[in-house]
């Protein structure tokens, strides 16, 4: 496959990006109606894709085992990065939070329709696997990083912050509706769970419109306004996700003899840029969430090259 075959897959997909971002700064919706989006977005439509992709998933077949070994070995060194550089850098527990999040969490919305694009409909199949292990992993760590170092709003009822009980954290996790879909999706999947036509027909309607929702939304949330406050933490971070979350990824896979397929799938979402959600759960658990904001506009906007460069090098497409 040549390069501008893999530019045709992944530019449409930031074009997309592109549309949110000036729809958001030209006011053509105005700024009350982006949350409401978002919420039905991630609530509503983006279950519609991910529990039957993972329920039907071939969790046992020859991609799964490598391509989730390969993220989840990134996600984890990424991890012990993270944690080994607070002291370093003697970052306030806040900033810590927004730069944990910026070393591993990673965009589904731009992930899932980059590797269908090129590797084809299997892709789905294995991205799918990709996520229930991913997802579920980086919530719950991520979960705990800010509920440990994060300054949460006050509680709007006593005005006082939040009482950090396992219990609450919990609650916390199994509230996420990407983490909820995955539990869902996984319970089908191992209960082998038959088919139900019209239920998998009104969830597959659901499922088309979450990637291009997604896509707009994730452009809508771009910030760049913190790039220049903090460029040199920001750049770090940034060029770090989308530049050597992908190699560990590809090399991890590779050595637990991932074929091809797998391989791509696993560097395709290690370059994916930063989740918007990032954002999202720095701004409600008391994360850096300006800092969070700067790095995922940093990584979405220089992972529209390194992706196609990085599957280009490798062969993987």
């Amino acid at each position: 496959m040549t390069f501008a075959t893999i530019l045709n897959g992944i530019v449409p997909v930031f074009l997309l990006i592109a549309l949110g971002y000036g729809l958001k700064k030209s006011n053509f919706l105005p700024l009350p109606v982006w949350p409401p989006i978002e919420k039905f977005a991630v609530y509503v439509l983006y279950p519609g894709w991910l529990i039957p992709a993972i329920w039907h998933a071939d969790l046992s077949g020859f991609s799964a085992g490598p391509v989730s070994l390969g993220v989840l070995g990134a996600v984890a060194i990424a991890s012990i990065l993270g944690f080994s550089l607070k002291p370093v850098l003697k970052l306030s527990g806040p900033t810590f939070t927004s730069v944990f999040q910026g070393l591993m969490r990673f965009n589904s919305f731009v992930f899932i329709p980059v590797a269908a694009a090129i590797f084809g409909e299997r892709a789905n199949t294995v991205a799918a696997v990709a996520i229930s292990a991913l997802i579920p992993a980086s919530n719950m760590i991520c979960i705990l990083v800010l509920a440990q170092w994060g300054e949460p709003p006050l509680d709007e009822k006593t005005g006082l912050p939040p009482v950090r009980t396992p219990a609450w954290m919990a609650r916390t996790l199994l509230t996420n509706p990407i983490f909820a879909s995955c539990l869902i999706g996984l319970s089908f999947n191992f209960i082998h769970l038959p088919s139900i036509p019209f239920a998998d027909k009104s969830l597959k309607m659901l499922g088309e419109a979450a990637i291009p929702t997604g896509l707009i939304l994730a452009g809508a949330g771009l910030s760049f306004g913190y790039i220049y406050r903090k460029p040199l933490l920001v750049s770090s971070v940034s060029l770090f996700k989308i530049l050597v979350m992908p190699v560990m990824a590809w090399l991890i896979c590779k050595a637990c003899g991932g074929d091809q397929l797998a391989q791509g799938v696993a560097l395709a979402c290690g370059a994916a840029p930063c989740a918007a959600a990032a954002y999202v759960q720095a701004r409600h658990m008391g994360g850096d969430a300006p800092l969070m904001a700067g790095i995922v506009a940093m990584t979405t906007s220089l992972s529209a090259v390194t992706m196609p460069l990085l599957l280009f090098i490798f062969h993987l497409a």
